[in-house]
């Protein structure tokens, strides 16, 4: 593509507004940046759209938006589905209530009905809404937990999952056959006259909160221990403070002290450099708010909320810990589980669904209550796919699944990681173990104890721009090419490559297929219950490392995942 002249037909196009015009006039003679804009569409893969703010067609805009809701709108009527319409929600992201607007209009022009929340609101909300109002697809205005400078473009399908094969090579297909200027919109009042832009609100929103409740499973201790648990939340300027706060003055949580500085949904993010729950810096004003109140455990939810951040009090020392993804994960697969068992019996099919990149510490977990454990691929949209089978087939009783970026899903009402129902059953779990005597550090180092102390962490590494991309190719072939005997001390015992969907032994030589659909993704399964996986991030410019290791005590396996981690980069840096 021959980006400069892209470039050229951008300011020349009287398609384009004086705005976008003068935009893309500041940064003339700057040819990096033109490339970085121009050198390639801003590409609509299984994840939707996500990328830097701005004008061109590299980024995201109101005319991107509006190519990739034509495309939606076409392979929709291609269905034959029009007539039951697509939901819409957005966060707090620059721009996002305008990119829902155009994402409304287009589906409008076309004949389609738009439902769009008339303010911001969670992922898992938008999840439940498409289910719950009967709608062909859904929309989502978001970058997750990405740096203040991105906003995104996510699709959801009549299940409430992010979209999956079929659909989403279908709609990637019709989204790459329409040109910019070729989508179609109408005026804001006539589709609302024409009943094809419907706003949606409060009754979605208690619908939605109505069917959390559901899955609680200790009303009692909550009624008995709740007033004395104390509570941080931050929200990180996003969409959680509502509905998380909501929820747990409903069921019996009142002492909830929210992070006053971060309660306001803001785009620019003032208060943290990343607004992810998963880094450390982003609860510093959470744990000085925590310390003053003497707080219980610390919260915070993602933009989108729908990831979970948890820091826990250790009574002893008086020291909050942070809880990884795979931790709080687990630990709530151990609480939920357990309690399923205890109060109405495990059913004989009942399943858990984990990611291929996730602990082996809740393989343990599902083992001990006789759960079934089915791995997927990285994508909560995956878990949300083997939901959709279960009740396809008529068998599998999905009790619960989680990721080990922070995200996890109890009940069936949606079909996306929901940090708002996490944020619920972590708070009843507290009560119920503070029923017992206990926090939920002590909790915690109870399943150690009984599974073994699995530690499992992530090394990422980002490569931005075009060559970065290039980069992150060339290690995942060399990967490929050279499978090393041992890893950090650990015999590699066999290599998965989901590209080639192959799980090859390396004693016997014996190849069988993984069994799922084909992903970038290289895999070593080592001795002693470590492991160590390779991915391409699918919605930054990142290449991501994931490893576990098991220790025998919680000293020893952090050690060891230490020494882990020192060998790993010294991978990276052989690979670079």
């Amino acid at each position: 593509m021959d980006y400069m002249k892209v470039y050229e037909e951008w300011l020349e196009n009287p398609f384009f507004d004086e705005e976008t015009k003068a935009e893309l006039k500041a940064i003339s003679g700057d040819e990096k940046e033109i490339k970085e804009r121009f050198y390639a569409e801003l590409e609509f893969g299984t994840a939707g759209l996500r990328g830097i703010i701005g004008a061109g067609i590299n980024r995201m805009n109101k005319y991107v938006v509006a190519r990739a809701t034509q495309g939606l709108a076409d392979y929709i009527i291609s269905k034959g589905a029009q007539a039951k319409g697509v939901a819409i929600a957005y966060d707090c992201r620059n721009f996002s209530p305008e990119f829902a607007d155009v994402a409304a209009l287009t589906l409008a022009a076309n004949g389609i009905k738009a439902y769009r929340f008339e303010s911001l609101r969670p992922t898992p909300e938008l999840s439940f809404a498409v289910r719950y109002l009967g709608c062909t697809a859904g929309i989502n205005i978001t970058a997750s937990h990405n740096p203040p400078e991105y906003n995104g473009y996510k699709v959801y399908w009549e299940d409430g999952a992010q979209i999956t094969p079929p659909n989403d090579t279908g709609i990637m297909d019709c989204v790459k056959a329409i040109r910019i200027e070729d989508a179609k919109t109408m005026d804001k009042e006539a589709a609302i006259a024409a009943g094809l832009y419907i706003t949606i609100g409060k009754e979605v929103d208690d619908a939605y909160i109505a069917e959390l409740k559901k899955v609680i499973i200790h009303q009692d201790a909550i009624d008995k221990f709740g007033k004395d648990i104390k509570v941080v939340y931050s929200p990180l300027h996003g969409t959680g403070n509502i509905p998380a706060r909501r929820i747990l003055a409903e069921i019996g949580f009142p002492n909830v002290y929210v992070v006053p500085e971060q309660e306001l949904p803001d785009g620019n993010f003032p208060t943290v450099d990343y607004p992810n729950p998963e880094a450390k810096e982003a609860f510093a004003l959470a744990l000085k708010l925590a310390e003053e109140v003497d707080a219980d455990l610390v919260l915070a939810t993602d933009p989108d909320a729908d990831r979970l951040g948890v820091y826990v009090k250790d009574a002893k020392s008086g020291e909050y810990i942070c809880l990884t993804g795979n931790m709080s994960g687990s630990l709530l697969a151990e609480y939920e589980l357990s309690q399923v068992a205890a109060t109405r019996g495990i059913p004989e099919d009942a399943k858990l669904v984990k990611t291929i990149v996730t602990t082996n510490l809740v393989d343990q977990v599902a083992k001990a209550y006789g759960v079934e454990e089915e791995e997927c691929l990285t994508g909560f949209k995956w878990i949300g796919r083997r939901i959709l089978a279960y009740e396809n087939e008529g068998r599998g009783t999905y009790l619960f699944g989680f990721e080990e970026s922070y995200g996890c899903l109890i009940g069936t009402h949606a079909r996306d990681k929901d940090a708002i129902v996490a944020t619920m059953a972590l708070c009843e779990a507290a009560a119920y173990y503070k029923s017992q005597g206990k926090t939920l550090w002590d909790a915690m180092i109870d399943m150690y104890e009984k599974y073994g102390y699995h530690i499992d962490a992530i090394t990422t590494i980002t490569m931005k721009g075009i060559e970065g991309i290039a980069k992150i190719g060339a290690i995942m072939e060399a990967l490929r090419a050279n499978t090393p005997s041992e890893i950090a001390g650990y015999k590699v015992l066999a290599v998965r490559d989901y590209q080639k969907d192959t799980i090859t032994d390396l004693a016997t030589g014996a190849v069988k297929p993984t069994g799922l659909p084909k992903s970038n993704v290289v895999y070593y399964e080592l001795s002693d219950d470590a492991w160590l996986c390779a991915r391409p991030s699918g919605t930054e410019p990142k290449i991501k490392f994931y490893y576990g290791v098991k220790g025998s005590s919680l000293e020893d396996g952090q050690q060891k995942s230490k020494e882990f981690e020192a060998k790993v980069q010294e991978l990276i840096k052989s690979l670079e």
